[in-house]
């Protein structure tokens, strides 16, 4: 009997076909555990809400806007303010043909997030595995599933279906399936703003590469969907860019954000120096952040030197605990500063062996977000760029042993943004 089960995990861990839907069902449980078992018995935050065992609880910020789209529609004025154009329409406009069949808002948002986020994980995983491997694509698959920003691949967002047309779009082109590529790149620009990088991209991989003229054509055509809402606004609203005047709302201006980025920084390092906070307060803080750099330095560097199990679990612990005590405000500046700078030298680092146009998207990504302006949710928006995770999956497979130290530390993040966002807290 003992044989059999232990057949049946290793049958379920070393399957192509069942890795990407077990990683996607353990991650979602822990997810869905976190938001409806644990946030609402916790005691009422400060800044939130108490939430209660309800779909309410992964309906929230820009889930309203997306809701309001889909029973709605659109609405617009040119003021500055904010306006639901900003969200492209793919997303609402598939949740609300699920409504249509007689299902709620929340019923309709979730099943087409959660769905659509297992097919992107099943399309990465298969991608990867044609260039890197089994092992990695599991580390890759592993990532996405587990990064604390996966969390939008649950709540109502357009995570999973962007990083599912996004992959889709990018394998095709790897595999010269131009009409493929052409579909669903057409797809990812309906979806999510960051879809524009995949023009450019593509067209210097075909350069590149020296691809056929069909190669450039399929490039210019994943243009479509991004041209139809343009089309759609200058029709409704007189303004062929109300989306992009939209974002006033969010971001005042266009354009690399030198002083946010520095402000962020010099707040990771120092913390917030406005006088809000007591001396002891901002002396504790970069204190905190010294010792979750020194202690990553060593678990990273000298993991193979240190003899003692005690040493290593004592480095682990001490980051564990800085990361659970840290506030919200300097997770969400940590993690803009990870995704953004630690992905551009990730994808820097292993560029030759990516493919180029996994490498180029990455970085027209990057530099798209850099050039939006301002910094809020940077995090949220690089997870969507799924280079990056691919980078990290690859980079992992050669340090296992740091990477199930990492895979933890997502871990305990993934369940504090989980309870963050239940409670109606700014998590990205």
């Amino acid at each position: 009997m003992a044989q059999v089960q232990i057949f049946i995990k290793k049958s379920i861990w070393e399957s192509d076909f069942l890795f990407p839907g077990v990683i996607w069902l353990v991650s979602r449980l822990f997810i869905w555990i976190a938001m409806l078992l644990i946030a609402p018995n916790l005691p009422k935050p400060v800044e939130g809400v108490l939430p209660n065992f309800d779909l309410g609880v992964f309906d929230a910020w820009d889930s309203v806007h997306y809701r309001s789209i889909a029973t709605s529609g659109y609405e617009f004025v040119d003021d500055g303010g904010q306006h639901n154009i900003a969200f492209f329409p793919l997303f609402p406009l598939m949740v609300r043909g699920v409504m249509n069949l007689g299902l709620s808002f929340e019923v309709a948002g979730l099943l087409v997030n959660n769905i659509t986020f297992l097919a992107a994980l099943y399309c990465v995983y298969f991608w990867v595995a044609e260039h890197h491997g089994t092992k990695g694509a599991r580390w890759t698959a592993t990532v996405l599933a587990c990064c604390p920003l996966s969390l939008f691949g649950t709540v109502i967002y357009t995570e999973g279906l962007y990083l599912f047309l996004s992959a889709a779009a990018l394998r095709a082109f790897d595999r010269q399936q131009y009409r493929w590529t052409a579909f669903w790149g057409a797809m990812a620009t309906a979806t999510r703003p960051t879809g524009m990088a995949l023009i450019p991209a593509l067209l210097i991989a075909a350069w590149k590469e020296r691809r056929p003229r069909v190669a450039y054509l399929a490039a210019a055509a994943t243009a479509t969907g991004l041209l139809l809402f343009s089309l759609y606004c200058a029709i409704d609203f007189g303004n062929a860019i109300a989306f992009i005047n939209a974002q006033k709302g969010w971001r005042p201006s266009l354009g690399f954000d030198g002083q946010g980025w520095w402000n962020m920084l010099l707040e990771i390092a120092l913390g917030k120096s406005d006088g809000q906070h007591s001396w002891i307060q901002r002396l504790l803080h970069p204190l905190l952040c010294s010792i979750i750099v020194s202690s990553v330095y060593m678990l990273w560097r000298e993991q193979q030197k240190l003899s003692s199990v005690i040493k290593i679990y004592g480095f682990y612990a001490v980051v564990t605990i800085s990361l659970i005590l840290a506030s919200d405000r300097y997770i969400n500046n940590l993690l803009n500063a990870v995704m953004v700078l630690g992905g551009a030298y990730l994808l820097w680092r292993l560029r030759k062996e990516l493919t180029s146009v996994t490498v180029f998207y990455g970085f027209c990504g990057i530099a798209l977000l850099l050039a939006s302006g301002g910094t809020i949710s940077l995090s949220r928006l690089a997870y969507g760029i799924v280079p990056l995770s691919i980078a990290l999956g690859v980079f992992l497979e050669r340090y296992p042993r740091q990477g199930y130290l990492i895979v933890g530390w997502f871990s305990v993040l993934l369940a504090r943004i989980a309870i963050g966002f239940a409670q109606n807290r700014w998590v990205g």
